[in-house]
Parts: C-alpha cells; sequence; structure tokens
C-alpha cells in the first residue's frame, strides 16, 4: 500500500533529502583519478554523521558500508573498497541514502571520472535528461507508468541504450524502501494514481547497449552489473506529489 505523508512527515523528509543531496554534491566533488571508492564512502560517512545523520545503506540486510559506488559495467550496489581505484576515463554512480531523525532521503548522480569518451559522456547526458523529462510530466491526477515508463524507455532506446527491467524507483520516507514499486519501463498498462503526498525515487539505470540484462555477483550477493559488459548510469530523485503538480526534495 502506498503510504501518503502528511504535512509534518512531508517537512521531516525535506530535510533527509536535503542532506542526502548535500552529501552526494559533497562526495562528488573528491571524484579524480587515483582515489578509492572506500575513499568516497569515508567521507560520505563522516559528513553524514557530523550533520546529524545515519548512512541508511549501512548494515541494511548486510549491506557492508555506507554508501554504493558503481564503476562502469556496475549498474548498482557497488560495494566501496579500498581495491577499487579510479582511474581516467571512468564512470562512476555515487549512491546516498540519508536518515536524519528517523526519515530517509535517497538520490543519486553518475559522473565522470577525467576525461571520458564521448560514448560515456552521450550515456550521462541521456539518462539525466530522461530523468528530468520524467519529473517534468509528475502531477495528481496522472498515472505513475504514464510519467516514468512511457517517457524514459522510449527516449533513451532513440540513442541504442536500455532500460534495466529488473530494478527500480521505490516509495521512500518513512522506510528505505516503500511502495510502490517504481518501473522505468512502459508495462502497458495503468498502475498507480499519483496523488498528492506520495513521495518515491525515480532512478533510471541505462545501459549502454541494446541489452538490458543484468548479473548479479555470486560472491557478494549485491553487485550488479551488465550482462554484456557494457557501461551503465544511473541519475535518481526523491519526489513528493504536491496539490498542484511535484517537488524534487532532493534538489539543491
Amino acid at each position: 500500500m502506498v503510504i501518503i505523508k502528511n504535512q509534518k512527515e512531508i517537512g521531516a523528509i525535506r530535510q533527509s533529502c536535503r542532506l542526502a543531496a548535500e552529501t552526494l554534491k559533497w562526495v562528488g566533488s573528491l571524484i579524480r583519478p587515483g582515489i578509492s571508492t572506500l575513499y568516497l564512502n569515508d567521507n560520505a560517512h563522516h559528513y553524514l554523521v557530523e550533520h546529524g545523520g545515519v548512512p541508511a545503506p549501512l548494515h541494511y540486510n548486510g549491506y557492508p558500508k555506507s554508501i554504493c559506488t558503481s564503476v562502469n559495467d556496475v549498474v548498482c550496489h557497488g560495494i566501496p573498497s579500498d581495491k577499487t581505484i579510479l582511474k581516467n576515463g571512468d564512470i562512476i554512480n555515487i549512491d546516498i541514502t540519508a536518515i536524519l531523525d528517523g526519515y530517509y532521503g535517497d538520490v543519486s548522480a553518475s559522473y565522470p571520472v577525467g576525461q571520458i569518451s564521448p560514448e560515456a559522456e552521450k550515456l550521462l547526458k541521456v539518462v539525466k535528461d530522461a530523468l528530468d523529462k520524467s519529473i517534468k510530466t509528475l502531477k495528481p491526477g496522472k498515472y505513475l507508468n504514464e510519467c516514468v515508463g512511457q517517457v524514459i524507455e522510449p527516449y533513451v532506446k532513440k540513442f541504442g541504450f536500455s532500460v534495466v527491467r529488473e530494478l527500480g524507483g521505490h516509495g521512500v520516507g518513512l522506510q528505505f524502501h516503500e511502495e510502490p514499486f517504481v518501473y522505468h519501463f512502459d508495462i502497458k498498462r495503468k498502475d498507480i494514481l499519483l496523488e498528492p503526498g506520495m513521495v518515491f525515487t525515480i532512478e533510471p539505470m541505462v545501459n549502454c547497449s541494446r541489452d538490458w540484462r543484468i548479473v548479479l555477483n555470486s560472491k557478494d550477493h549485491w553487485t550488479v552489473t551488465t550482462r554484456d559488459g557494457s557501461l551503465s548510469a544511473q541519475f535518481e530523485h526523491t519526489i513528493l506529489i504536491t496539490p498542484t503538480g511535484h517537488e524534487v526534495l532532493t534538489a539543491i
């Protein structure tokens, strides 16, 4: 069941989303060739704690770190490590979920590391543009798939890319993951009717090929990669449906 948030809850979720976004901005500024993904994790952890927050991923269902760092063909849930050293030409997604006073805010973005290829640049731009186009359509009375899957999938396919199907966005705020599940491809049906007070993420994961299939690492049971080894990128915002439209809670 989709949870409709009241004004008090919305105010608190807005603050947790702001902290998540500020943490992402700080960590993003640190990205450069030669650093480890563990370095980014540790800086994010310290920033969150110093500002009164808690990193939601840490120990969540056994996840060992405070953020997710997904490099190149890693679609999501990449585990920070001192052995993963960023190099010129990489792309990396940083995914941060903050808990502040018991409320959750979730955001992610993909970044270039040094000078990246034209193909990688195109991928980052297309995914960000797809997310922005989807968000602009959100308002009460429309259906979730109408605003998300029916916008994002056709757009990225024009560039020869594909939307990951097994993973999606989710409700958030009172818990880390709530209803609804947010599909980023067209499910060919009406699903959730948007109402004021709904809070959820849109976070398309897009592969730099026509193959949307993914593989789960059988050793760590977290890291998800593209099946064909192609690059993958993701951008994410937490969105509130308002009486007249929407508010991007993780925008700063």
